[in-house]
C-alpha cells in the first residue's frame, strides 16, 4: 500500500537524522500523526525556530543566537589559552570536569578525506582569524583519540607550530578508577608510551 504524499515527505524528512533507516522513521511519522500530533506540532516549531535564531558563535564556532556567545565574552575565562575540540558535546564534557577555564575553539567536525571532509570543511581559516588577533598564548589540542582526531590533532599542529604558541595536546591513558586487569591493550600501552616523570 502506497503511502500518501505528505507522509513520504515526513518520513523522508525524518531520514536526514543520524542512524534513522526507513523503517525507523516510518514508526516516528506513524507515532507522531497517531498519537502525539501536538508534539509533532511543537517539534515542527522548534526546529523552524532555531534554523532561523541559531547561528555561530564569532569568536569559537559555537551554535549561539548571539554573534559573541556568554562564554567567549565571560571576564572570568583565561584569553590566552585556547582549546580546540572537534564538537559542541565536547565543550560541554569539559566543562562539567571544571578543570579548564580558557576560550574554545570548535571544528564542529574531523578531517576525514574517505567522507569528503577537508581542511575547509572544519573551519580551520576562522581559527587562524583568531589565533592572528595575538591573545593567544598556548593551544591544548583536545581531539577524540581516533584515526581521524589523529589526523586533524597532527594537521592542526603542522599549521600552527611556525605561529609560536605554545602548543599541546590533552593527555590519553588509564581512566579515573581504571584498573590495569579490566583495561584494553592500547589504551594501557598508550599509557605505558605518555607516562610522567615523578618529580622528587
Amino acid at each position: 500500500m502506497r503511502n500518501t504524499e505528505a507522509l513520504e515527505q515526513l518520513v523522508d524528512a525524518l531520514r536526514c537524522l543520524p542512524g534513522i533507516g526507513p523503517k525507523s522513521a516510518l514508526r516516528m511519522a506513524y507515532h507522531l500523526l497517531q498519537h502525539d500530533r501536538k508534539g509533532a506540532s511543537q517539534l515542527a516549531t522548534s526546529i523552524a525556530n532555531a534554523i532561523e535564531l541559531v547561528g555561530h558563535c564569532s569568536h569559537c564556532n559555537n551554535f549561539s543566537e548571539e554573534v559573541i556567545c556568554s562564554l567567549c565574552s565571560s571576564k572570568e575565562r583565561d584569553p590566552t589559552i585556547l582549546c580546540v575540540i572537534e564538537m559542541p558535546s565536547d565543550l560541554m564534557m569539559l566543562e562539567q570536569t571544571h578543570s579548564y577555564n580558557g576560550m574554545y575553539f570548535i571544528l564542529m567536525g574531523k578531517l576525514s578525506p574517505l567522507d569528503g571532509i577537508g581542511p575547509k570543511d572544519i573551519h580551520l581559516d576562522r581559527l587562524l582569524k583568531r589565533l592572528d588577533a595575538g591573545i593567544i598564548k598556548e593551544v591544548i589540542l583536545a581531539n577524540n583519540f581516533t584515526v581521524s582526531g589523529d589526523a586533524t590533532a597532527h594537521y592542526v599542529t603542522e599549521l600552527l607550530k611556525s605561529r609560536g604558541i605554545k602548543l599541546s595536546r590533552i593527555a590519553r591513558g588509564l581512566p579515573m578508577g581504571g584498573e590495569i586487569e579490566y583495561i584494553d591493550s592500547g589504551t594501557l600501552a598508550q599509557a605505558m608510551i605518555e607516562r610522567k616523570t615523578i618529580k622528587d
